[in-house]
């Protein structure tokens, strides 16, 4: 990517996200990168600046930050766990792309801002927004109602959760409770993770809790630091299926469809709202307080793209339209 755009040549994603049972295994485009999956990604510095896209000229910003607001004037800085393809990871050159790469950088370009995107652990990535280390969250991160109370959360896209296993299914993982008894690995944190282990917000609902109430093993649940350890668990054979964002999933099905494919019959598990994460101000509960002025800023900003298809475009140019929401 030499401009924030993508091109219709970048690998296109093809899944079903939410609203279906199953999902057909996506075909790859020809352009689609060749590097392996867990390590996809190499060692970044801490915040990226990317350049100005001029591909929608806004000439008037829709919104305006007080410079007072930001973490560093001038700047729109988004906290970001790379990689988590297809919605942000680093080419070859070391460069963010990713769905969330081209969201984030549209909204900064419509504040007057430059977009600096600093690499963050998933599972401190609330903290680190509401430290001031940067000025909003774009990682794929569910809205959950813990977080809600943490931080605003700005809905933009849809998604929902898939297994990953190695190539011919050796473990029969046709069903979720397929894998009771069985080992699955998740990045820390994450909705994924709390889904296997019955942790908020599926307390006492999670996978586990149903596999010891139909009689079975519970699942032996393996977290991670980050996805692409994960990943490499059961490259390794460590586990027995990968969980991640459907997205995401799909992506290394079609990335290296000789060594992975979607288990559980490729089915979508528990679909959510992401969100776009930005501190609340003083409030002790987020839930019902107003956006700040970065937060209104930027829901203004998405709301113009949603408004004049550039929001849809972008989801096309990943083909991941059926994550589309709205805002009113």
């Amino acid at each position: 990517m030499k401009t924030i755009r993508f091109t219709s040549a970048m690998m296109l994603v093809a899944i079903v996200l939410v609203g279906c049972a199953q999902v057909a295994t996506p075909t790859p485009a020809p352009a689609a990168p060749t590097t392996a999956p867990v390590s996809a990604a190499p060692t970044q510095p801490m915040a990226t600046e990317m350049p100005t896209s001029t591909a929608v000229p806004q000439p008037t910003p829709v919104a305006q930050i007080p410079s007072g607001d930001l973490a560093q004037a001038g700047h729109l800085l988004f906290c970001t766990d790379f990689p988590y393809p297809p919605q942000e990871y680093y080419d070859q050159n070391g460069v963010p792309q990713g769905l969330d790469v081209e969201i984030g950088t549209e909204i900064a370009n419509r504040l007057g801002l430059q977009v600096v995107y600093v690499n963050s652990m998933f599972d401190s990535i609330v903290e680190a927004v509401t430290s001031g280390k940067c000025d909003a969250i774009i990682s794929a991160m569910n809205i959950t109602a813990k977080r809600s109370i943490q931080i605003s959360q700005i809905k933009y896209f849809q998604a929902g959760q898939s297994f990953v296993t190695v190539k011919g299914n050796p473990n029969k993982i046709n069903t979720p409770m397929d894998l009771c008894g069985k080992s699955a690995a998740a990045e820390s944190g994450t909705t994924e993770a709390a889904y296997l282990a019955g942790t908020d917000p599926y307390t006492g609902k999670g996978l586990t809790q149903q596999c010891t109430a139909a009689g079975k093993q519970p699942v032996t649940v393996v977290v991670a630091q980050k996805d692409t350890d994960a990943l490499q668990m059961l490259q390794s054979g460590k586990v027995v299926v990968y969980s991640a964002d459907s997205p995401v999933a799909a992506y290394y099905t079609v990335q290296h469809p000789d060594q992975f494919e979607l288990a559980a019959g490729g089915q979508v598990l528990e679909p959510a709202l992401e969100g776009i994460g930005v501190p609340c101000g003083t409030a002790s509960d987020c839930t019902n307080a107003p956006l700040s002025p970065v937060g209104a800023a930027i829901q203004a900003a998405l709301q113009s793209m949603m408004a004049d298809g550039t929001y849809t475009q972008i989801l096309t140019n990943w083909n991941l339209t059926t994550g589309a929401v709205t805002l009113p």
